[in-house]
């Protein structure tokens, strides 16, 4: 053999193939299959934060056109449920159009950011690790770390492209340039600082829905903390602080900008990802940190009824989020006590917003009403969507070999999921009743307001049908069921600014019902949306008996 046949037997060999690995070998190679994976999500939310901030500013120059509207605006917050839901009460003395954006848009735009960065943070590493394709990625000459860095590296490019995002859409508003770039900015560390979090989470349990579910318990707690925090002192009190949300706010954009507090971000990100790291070295792959507990030996009588694990799987995700809102919708009817002083000083509110002036509570009431029912109608949806979860993941497939056919399956589901948001939408309007009865003082509110939130059943049972119907079809189709929450959101909160042409508006479901108590209850499109509820159900039922699983 030659020196040159030596030579090149030498580079085929497999020693010369794989190069020397560190913790952080194969990062390159991930962040591209992980940015190729996300970049629709990352360009939607982009997107999204784009058009709906830009809007809401347009909107809200709108509603506060003079000096004088935007002192009545300052004005509500006094009361300590705007306070709650909205931010501290900076510049109150002089209040401008950009301080009124920042206290009505910023805390919005926080959890925006926080949602996506926490669910891209589990899809890309505790979600990986339980579908098994982390152990696949592991097996090619990867470094231990590069996974959880390169899920890291995606989630902090998406947060810079959603806080200039956010940027952008205040900026071609009009905005000062520094204030614009300090929104962003404390958007995209707020959202890396709930990315550290989903980070540790990812490590104390097996499972990615149950590490999803903490990261969020922990924006809820986060949220709660800076709204009781910026009640106890209208700027923020000693108990702000202990909120990532409020690291952001303190920060006083378009107010007075300072840095500082966002610096407390930095270290928070650095803290919690080095915690990630740490911990990752104490647990073995594909397990946390807190093991499952092993469950009975026999599945007990709940969960073998009919619907049972319908129950169990979608029960704490809306029980959840009735606490939640149930809690806002209080705080939402607790204002009505207080928009009789802005009214007068803005008597153009009803051009933006569908409230009639000449009987302001109730017509406020069915405002609230209509906004809440945006809630019932993404939880359903959601609910109907984990059937499909169920089926990509294979576990459907097992429940069928219990000898239970795929369509009673499905209706169970359903029906458990419907029964379950309508539960909520009553709830919605008990809250929202006992809220205006705090603010007036008429108890007759509460059973007034309970009546009224029923009107929406009809269009939440179609919502939750179409959603079904497009399952049945095709697997990916489903997810088109969103856009119908987008559209009824976008139409909720700008329709009647932005003048949304009649055939746009109907579009969205929840245009169709009527706005009891302050509009007469009409049946007829009641009783349409109900009817299309039972026909797409039907539809839906057959579509998917018809098709293959895609899993099992």
């Amino acid at each position: 053999m030659s020196a040159t046949d030596r030579a090149t037997a030498a580079r085929h060999t497999h020693l010369l193939e794989v190069r020397p690995t560190s913790p952080l070998t194969g990062i390159g190679a991930l962040v591209r299959l992980f940015g190729r994976i996300s970049r629709r999500q990352i360009i939607i939310w982009a997107l999204a934060m784009v058009v709906t901030v830009a809007a809401s500013v347009v909107a809200l120059k709108e509603a506060y056109p003079d000096q004088e509207a935007l002192d009545a605006r300052a004005a509500l917050l006094g009361n300590p449920s705007a306070v709650l839901m909205t931010g501290p009460a900076f510049a109150r003395d002089h209040y401008t159009l950009w301080a009124a954006v920042a206290n009505e848009l910023f805390l919005y735009v926080l959890l925006a950011g926080a949602i996506m960065s926490i669910l891209l943070t589990v899809r890309h590493t505790r979600a990986e690790e339980e579908a098994g394709r982390l152990e696949m990625l592991r097996s090619l000459p990867t470094g231990r770390l590069a996974p959880a860095a390169a899920a890291l590296v995606v989630v902090a490019i998406a947060n810079l492209v959603l806080g200039a995002a956010v940027s952008i859409a205040v900026l071609v508003t009009g905005a000062p340039v520094l204030d614009g770039i300090a929104l962003g900015a404390a958007t995209a560390l707020t959202g890396l600082v709930f990315a550290g979090i989903a980070a540790v989470a990812a490590q104390v349990t097996e499972h990615g829905g149950t590490a999803s579910g903490l990261a969020l318990g922990a924006l809820a707690v986060a949220f709660l903390v800076r709204g009781v925090g910026d009640v106890i002192e209208e700027e923020g009190s000693w108990l702000s602080w202990f909120s990532p949300l409020a690291w952001a706010q303190q920060s006083k954009v378009f107010v007075e900008v300072r840095w500082w507090p966002l610096a407390v971000s930095v270290a928070a990100i650095f803290v919690l990802v080095a915690l990630a790291a740490v911990l990752s070295r104490r647990r073995d792959l594909g397990s946390g940190l807190r093991p499952a507990a092993a469950g009975p030996d026999a599945a007990s009588a709940a969960l073998r009824a009919p619907g049972g694990l319908a129950r169990r799987l979608v029960t704490p995700m809306m029980v959840t989020w009735a606490i939640g809102l149930f809690l806002f919708a209080i705080a939402f009817g607790s204002l009505a006590s207080s928009l009789e002083d802005m009214v007068e000083q803005i008597p153009t509110i009803g051009e933006f917003a569908p409230i009639d002036v000449d009987d302001l509570t109730r017509s406020f009431t069915g405002y609230i009403l209509l906004m809440l029912a945006l809630g019932p109608v993404g939880l359903i949806v959601s609910g109907v969507l984990r059937l499909r979860s169920e089926e990509q993941e294979g576990r459907m497939a097992g429940t069928l070999l219990a000898g239970i056919g795929r369509i009673t399956v499905a209706l169970r589901w359903v029906v458990v999921v419907t029964l379950e948001v309508f539960a909520l939408q009553v709830l919605l309007g008990l809250g929202t009743g006992i809220g205006v009865w705090q603010a007036t003082g008429e108890t007759s509110w509460i059973g007034e307001s309970t009546l009224a939130a029923l009107a929406y059943l009809p269009a939440i049972a179609f919502t939750g049908a179409l959603t079904l119907a497009l399952y049945g079809l095709r697997v990916r189709l489903a997810g088109l069921a969103w856009l119908m929450v987008i559209w009824a959101a976008l139409d909720t909160f700008l329709g009647d600014l932005l003048q949304l042409p009649q055939w746009a508006r109907n579009l969205s479901v929840l245009h169709h019902v009527p706005a009891v108590p302050d509009a007469d209850l009409e049946v007829t499109p009641l009783a349409v949306m109900a009817a299309l509820a039972v026909l797409l159900t039907v539809v839906g039922l057959g579509a998917l008996r018809r098709r293959d699983l895609v899993a099992g």
